[in-house]
């Protein structure tokens, strides 16, 4: 695993943006793909994530693919250990392709790219795909890929199945624990930007409210965001950190005394809690995209969510709460 610097996330924007019209993998037209769709809530129709998966079910399959499974992208992309578990349920399924369907407010895209095999889930945000108006015209043009390509994939689906990963497939060696780690006084902490780690950020680009974002708007975010952690751990951590600021290795990381590091996901509060092992909240607050801040100890691979839920939709308010429990 390799953590990059904001200029190395900058670059990589902007080749990301640069070849967004990947190639169409070869094995789409021999091998299982599973589905994730990211849907809008303010795009018209009104349409659930369902909804929108059985529109393209029928367009995926005349194109000549085999997809076997669909999740909802929010859900999958929560954290570094979540996605873990999906990526050993992948590659026990054999699958070898993944396509993400994002439906924003004025526009909607399918892309199509190789199961990584790890727990990035996808190689590169450079992936083959397809944009268009509305559901109608992106299944049109998506469709029409299997017309003149001959395909294996030939006992698939006749409708869209939603599967759930089970427990046995969910072991990750990744687990949270509800107290506060041990020598933070001894040791560094790690503090990256917000997708400056592969291994969430990759997946995140297609959700709704971050896809076809500009280059220039990532850097205005990030530069902002950097600020603001400066301010807020000035204020509430009193011990060594370390800005990442280069591409390193966990081996590096820990022979530069960097044994900790800072983690931020984001989701609705109810699939963050039970992600993390909580009894999720019942009341409607639950449904709320919230912010959560954690602690990686990487020697251990153990990740520390504090004694008391944190979270809250603000990033700066999470963060000061979540330091704030620290001392405790």
């Amino acid at each position: 695993m390799k953590y990059y610097s904001l200029l190395s996330i900058i670059l990589l924007s902007n080749i990301s943006v640069a070849l967004a019209q990947g190639t169409l993998p070869h094995t789409f037209f021999n091998g299982k793909s599973v589905v994730f769709v990211s849907i809008d809530p303010s795009a018209r129709p009104v349409m659930t994530w369902i909804e929108v998966a059985d529109s393209v079910h029928n367009a995926l399959v005349k194109a000549g693919a085999d997809p076997v499974a669909y999740f909802e992208l929010e859900k999958v992309a929560l954290s570094e250990a979540v996605q873990a578990d999906y990526a050993k349920s992948f590659q026990q399924r054999i699958v070898k392709n993944i396509i993400l369907v994002t439906r924003q407010k004025n526009q909607m895209s399918i892309h199509v790219g190789p199961f990584s095999g790890n727990d990035q889930i996808i190689p590169s945000t450079a992936l083959f795909g397809v944009t268009g108006e509305n559901i109608g015209a992106v299944t049109s043009q998506f469709g029409q890929i299997g017309e003149n390509q001959p395909t294996q994939n030939l006992l698939v689906l006749d409708v869209p199945e939603f599967l759930k990963i089970s427990s046995s497939e969910t072991s990750s060696s990744q687990k949270f624990l509800t107290t506060n780690p041990l020598n933070l006084n001894v040791f560094k902490l790690g503090i990256t930007i917000e997708g400056s780690s592969g291994e969430t950020g990759l997946l995140s680009y297609f959700r709704y409210d971050m896809y076809g974002k500009s280059p220039e708007a990532i850097l205005s975010e990030q530069a902002a965001q950097k600020a603001g952690i400066e301010q807020v751990l000035k204020q509430e951590y009193p011990h060594e950190i370390a800005w990442l600021t280069e591409a390193k290795s966990e081996q590096v990381l820990i022979r530069d005394r960097v044994q900790f590091l800072l983690v931020k996901v984001e989701g609705r509060e109810a699939d963050l809690m039970k992600s993390m092992g909580l009894e999720p909240k019942l009341d409607p607050s639950s449904s709320q995209i919230v912010v959560k801040y954690y602690i990686k100890l990487l020697v251990r691979d153990e990740l520390y969510i504090g004694p008391e839920w944190d979270a809250d939709p603000d990033w700066k308010v999470a963060l000061n709460n979540f330091l704030q429990n620290l001392k405790k």
